[in-house]
């Protein structure tokens, strides 16, 4: 079977493509390095066939549809915080993307997709933890408005030209190849200054964090679904605050730094910030799942990771 991993270069990306290629897969990779890196694929650039393109590029999607069986349509802008600054990036990187792959799907007759949304779509919650029929979904930043309109026309194009779906909401996902995110802002803060540590909000935020390992084997179990379209929430089990990363971080960088909170709206971190987040898996974990790691687990492995490879870099 062949697979097409859209934004296979970025970090769970990369990760995926290295467990299609274990599971005897055929890999394309389509990906315009706006933020993936070709460091990350590197290894497996023997075994794959890489594609530099973008889908904002029918072109390019029609090269790499090419003989596929299977789409995994993990592209997009994965800064929350950007929508902010540029309004028009996550309307283009995730929603007019996601259109044209779908149309180029539909017009070669590939019927099968993987989507990675987001647990942004559910704003802010009411039940925590959250299961995937909680509504109405009412998102409080572009980026997950963008994953939640991406998600609409994927089911819609599945009903209306018998295609399948299976859409994955995801918690925070930490690990190697992290690009972003709090951990690596925290490193690269203490970096420059390991005296102070600034910490946007009030440090009270508390989310759930999913090593990359378990995200990965979770995007396999949903596969055994026979719906035409389904949809899981992927996350740990429990929850961490923003300052006991900043605690983690330290303690791993061998640093006592002065915690400086911003405080922000209601103590978030920036506008459209979701200050408090956990998923439901239960609907995953009834299929046989369950994370191996918790949050903490997660974030401290990753903090390992970071100051590892800055430390060699």
């Amino acid at each position: 079977m062949k697979a097409l991993v859209t934004g296979g270069a970025g970090f769970i990306g990369s990760h995926l493509i290295d467990a299609l290629l274990k599971k005897d897969y055929d890999v394309a990779c389509i990906d315009n390095f706006s933020s993936g890196k070709m460091e990350f694929i590197e290894h497996n650039l023997d075994k794959i066939e890489l594609i530099k393109g973008d889908l904002l590029n029918r072109d390019d999607i029609k090269k790499a549809l090419k003989s596929v069986d299977i789409v995994f349509h993990l592209a997009a802008n994965p800064d929350v915080r950007l929508g902010v600054e540029n309004t028009k990036i996550h309307f283009e990187q995730n929603i007019l993307a996601t259109y044209n792959l779908l149309e180029e799907m539909r017009l070669a007759g590939v019927k099968k997709i993987v989507f990675t949304s987001s647990s942004t779509v559910y704003g802010e919650a009411e039940k925590i933890p959250t299961p995937e029929d909680y509504g109405p979904l009412i998102p409080i930043s572009l980026y997950g408005a963008s994953k939640l309109a991406a998600e609409a026309l994927i089911t819609a194009y599945c009903h209306t030209f018998d295609m399948e779906a299976k859409i994955y909401r995801f918690a925070n996902v930490v690990g190697p190849r992290s690009t972003h995110g709090v951990i690596y802002d925290f490193i690269h803060k203490l970096l420059k200054d390991k005296t102070k540590l600034e910490i946007l909000g009030d440090g009270s935020q508390k989310k759930s964090y999913l090593y990359i390992d378990d995200c990965i084997d979770a995007m396999f179990f949903g596969l055994q679904s026979s719906k035409q379209v389904d949809i899981f929430n992927i996350g740990s089990e429990d929850w961490v605050n923003v300052k006991r990363i900043a605690e983690i971080v330290s303690e791993e960088m061998k640093l006592q730094p002065e915690f400086i909170f911003t405080g922000g709206i209601d103590g978030r971190g920036w506008k459209g910030d979701v200050k408090i987040m956990k998923l439901d898996i239960t609907k995953l974990k009834n299929m046989g799942w369950k994370p191996r790691y918790n949050s903490e687990e997660a974030v401290r492995m990753t903090a390992k990771w970071m100051i590892e490879k800055l430390r060699y870099s």
